[in-house]
């Protein structure tokens, strides 16, 4: 562990580096090395302990400060039954008031309020974890909104999903007051890693930057939907199918609450691609404090690569990155047993870590050994990204989400045109954002997402027509060079953070608070159980 007394940048990160590789990872990985100079400390939250692998990233000598938080071991250890106490009838008011602005936020000042009660939840707080845990208070809170707002028949499954919900959230606060000083508190996500960032800000004044690579609350709603371990106890004919679970609902708005009181303490909120920054405003972020900044790639450094590339028949299609769902690897797995049907010698690569959903990875191995592709698909697991690009036809990527994918760009820049499926900014990386950027032409071909058939299709086509194929090639070439360049990205970082960094410790700046946080509690939003992919993809 390393320890500073105070750092320039903060970087506040659930569930990605250093643990877990590629994506966001990935990202800040380059983010510490671009900047020798910064002194970074990096708070990383996580679920358990044992759901992280050792580190896959070695931090680099800029990291000054370094410290771990896992938010539902914590949660799980402490079983003792706390003695009742009464609790503060003004404390829990004004928690009551901020649940009623998260339910309605048109007219509330939900950052003003969040502020007014950062000091309420230190150790010694009037809402501190003993005044959630045990106090009377808390109890007849939590059984009015069980009350004016549950459609779930178990109060018990209420009572404990609101339990385990929101401790995380005293945790947090805890980190928060024992915290190294930084001049800047960097989190590249909402979730509890926002609310962390928010925390912070009210705390010390410093100034919050939030990046988001994908959109948190909407890849949360994705897992939670999803997710198998919520409880549903309406009886059958009780059930309306055309609407999600009780409990479902309450983890999805805890973390549209928490996502907007982040967005409401940051002073610059950055999404990768303009699409992404107007869902950023559509879930309450202010329009005039967020911008775009694309992910850049290191297009001088991966250009020798295009030279090593062999000439020959394109027939190596790669699908590059983590083995898990929302990557929807089956669709490609079934693209390449379609295309095979017409050409026989394709070769479909998986490269990536299976660690993480290890179930997963073994029901995409089981479908290639029962479609009789053995010898076209092959999972290579992690590989050096220069070694096997030269060796790549094109990139395949089939996710069901994403944002602004790197080895989009990458492949690009080493040559390699990509089939990718319709989904955050491959659309304008394939074919262009602005008429001059379209001019350059398509750098492949983009297809809907879970069809295998019509991904093979296009895989087929680009393979098969080798004009296409160099003028994909080139058309990539020319688009990440021009707009997509890791100096560009860096930069605007670079200027970003000198701004924040200058700016003054103003009486707590937008909001006025002091120091602490707030829980976001029983009838409003509820969460999950710690965000573990965390690559918020």
């Amino acid at each position: 562990m390393r320890r500073a007394a105070d750092a320039d940048v903060c970087l506040l990160l659930e569930g990605t580096f250093p643990f877990v590789r590629g994506g966001v990872s990935s990202w800040v990985n380059e983010m510490l090395r671009a900047y020798p100079q910064t002194r970074f400390a990096i708070v990383f939250i996580g679920s358990r302990e044992q759901d992280y692998h050792g580190a896959a990233y070695a931090l680099p000598d800029n990291v000054v400060h370094f410290e771990t938080h896992y938010l539902y071991e914590a949660a799980q250890a402490d079983a003792r039954r706390p003695r009742e106490i009464e609790g503060d009838v003004a404390a829990f008011a004004k928690s009551a008031e901020l649940h009623a602005a998260l339910r309605d936020v048109r007219g509330a000042d939900v950052g003003a309020l969040m502020a007014e009660m950062v000091p309420t939840l230190g150790e010694h707080g009037t809402l501190n974890e003993a005044q959630f845990l045990a106090s009377r208070q808390s109890w007849n809170f939590i059984v009015e909104q069980y009350e004016k707002y549950c459609t779930d028949p178990s109060f018990t499954d209420y009572f404990w999903t609101v339990r385990i919900m929101h401790k995380p959230l005293w945790q947090l606060a805890n980190v928060a007051e024992k915290l190294i000083p930084a001049r800047v508190y960097h989190t590249v996500s909402t979730g509890y890693a926002g609310f962390l960032g928010a925390l912070l800000h009210y705390r010390t004044g410093r100034p919050l930057l939030i990046s988001e690579h994908g959109i948190y609350t909407k890849e949360r709603k994705i897992d939670l939907l999803q997710s198998q371990w919520i409880h549903d106890n309406r009886g059958a004919f009780e059930r309306d199918i055309s609407q999600i679970s009780y409990f479902r609902e309450l983890w999805v708005r805890f973390f549209e609450a928490i996502g907007k009181l982040a967005y409401d303490a940051a002073d610059e909120i950055v999404a990768l691609y303009e699409t992404n920054r107007l869902r950023q405003v559509a879930d309450g972020a202010a329009a005039e404090r967020t911008r775009s900044i694309p992910n850049g790639v290191d297009v001088e450094g991966l250009a020798p690569l295009v030279e090593q590339r062999g000439a020959g028949r394109h027939r190596v299609v790669a699908l590059i990155g983590r083995v898990v769902p929302i990557k929807d690897i089956k669709t490609f797995i079934r693209a390449m047993f379609v295309a095979s049907r017409s050409m026989p010698d394709i070769e479909g690569w998986i490269i990536g870590p299976e660690e993480e959903d290890p179930a997963y990875a073994l029901e995409c191995r089981a479908l290639v050994e029962s479609l009789g592709l053995a010898d076209n698909v092959k999972f290579l697991g992690f590989q050096r990204i220069d070694a096997v690009l030269p060796k790549i036809d094109v990139i395949a990527l089939t996710s069901i989400s994403e944002a602004l994918p790197l080895v989009v760009l990458e492949g690009f820049a080493a040559g390699i045109p990509s089939i990718t499926t319709d989904v955050g900014a491959c659309r304008q990386m394939i074919e262009g954002l602005s008429d001059e950027d379209r001019a350059l032409g398509s750098a492949g071909a983009v297809v809907q997402i879970a069809n295998p058939a019509a991904f093979a299709q296009a895989v087929v086509a680009l393979l098969n027509d080798d004009a296409r194929w160099q003028s994909a090639q080139q058309a990539g070439l020319a688009r990440v060079r021009r707009y997509y360049t890791k100096a560009q990205m860096t930069g605007s970082y670079r200027t970003l953070y000198d701004q924040l960094a200058a700016t003054p410790d103003v009486e707590r700046r937008k909001h006025g608070a002091a120091a602490g946080g707030c829980p976001v509690h029983h009838g409003a939003p509820g969460g999950t159980r710690a965000a573990q992919s965390g690559e918020t993809r």
